[in-house]
């Protein structure tokens, strides 16, 4: 049987240092946002010959639009990001481009506006706070009768500080690559952080309801014993059934679109970092808040 409680603290380190070395990254870099939330425009085109995103980018940017975002869909199609344009500047830019590559055609173009960018960066830390919240309020329904020596609230408190501990790793990742790479965050990333949230939840779930079954059915073991117990009774099937979502998402990510490889890249990440944090993470928060409660009333 598997010991991860013996060395809880261990685990507790290493998530710290992570999760200090995120915020630090989302302190000292922030997110590089996209369109969606900036305000832009995105514009879809078909050139007649296959060419590199960052030949494209250079056409663009001597003709002065040097912000501009070019990202391959296909081999002789690019989406063009840039700031919000007026017609002329759009006609500008086609322009530019069947100078340099002759026949050029605009498959879609959209146009988002700031005050719509703001609003819906505010929607997203709304719905992400909404699920957080409906996540401690299920958790501590659903473990209601659990009161000796865990409570229901507690489940759900571990189960919240395992998912901000995912979420800010991730986000880490991506203001380190939007500083670095101009990654940029856009709705598919809020999307990826949803998911994210979900798949996590539920791995972490499937060790709670253990937990409870074991605090039931072996009430005259220690917590310890029982959640260690628990984890290793868990462990395979949550570590297999990440696998399979894993392998998926690095066949997408090796060999899909340009245009969703950012939104996979994240979900990959959460996935790797969710199953770690149901296992060393979520439960051992349980033993550790316990033992702090000890300590305090002795």
């Amino acid at each position: 049987m598997l010991n991860i409680m013996k060395h809880y603290k261990f685990w507790f380190g290493v998530s710290a240092l992570l999760f200090v070395l995120a915020v630090a990254a989302i302190l000292m870099f922030g997110l590089k946002l996209g369109i969606d939330f900036k305000g832009g425009t995105i514009t879809q085109v078909t050139m007649e010959q296959t060419l590199e995103s960052a030949e494209v980018k250079e056409t663009l940017a001597a003709a002065n639009f040097a912000e501009a975002v070019v990202q391959p869909t296909g081999e002789k199609s690019f989406l063009i990001r840039t700031q919000p344009q007026e017609k002329e500047e759009h006609d500008r830019l086609l322009a530019a481009l069947e100078t340099r590559y002759g026949k050029v055609t605009e498959d879609s173009f959209s146009s988002i506006g700031p005050v719509i960018g703001k609003e819906l960066a505010g929607r997203a830390f709304y719905q992400l706070g909404l699920v957080s919240l409906g996540i401690i309020l299920y958790i501590a329904y659903a473990f209601r009768k659990v009161t000796r020596p865990v409570s229901s609230w507690r489940f759900s408190w571990a189960a919240i500080i395992a998912l901000v501990h995912d979420l800010f790793i991730v986000i880490g990742v991506f203001a380190v690559l939007g500083r670095f790479m101009d990654v940029e965050i856009d709705t598919l990333f809020v999307t990826a952080l949803l998911t994210i949230l979900g798949f996590s939840v539920h791995d972490t779930i499937v060790v709670f309801d253990r937990i409870r079954e074991n605090l039931r059915v072996r009430a005259g073991q220690s917590l310890r014993e029982i959640i260690n117990s628990s984890i290793s009774q868990t462990v395979v099937r949550s570590i297999n059934t990440s696998l399979t979502v894993i392998f998926v998402l690095t066949a997408l990510l090796l060999f899909g679109g340009e245009s969703t490889r950012y939104f996979v890249l994240a979900l990959l990440l959460g996935m790797v970092i969710g199953t770690y944090s149901s296992i060393f993470i979520a439960s051992p928060i349980l033993l550790a808040w316990h033992n702090w409660d000890v300590s305090r009333r002795s």
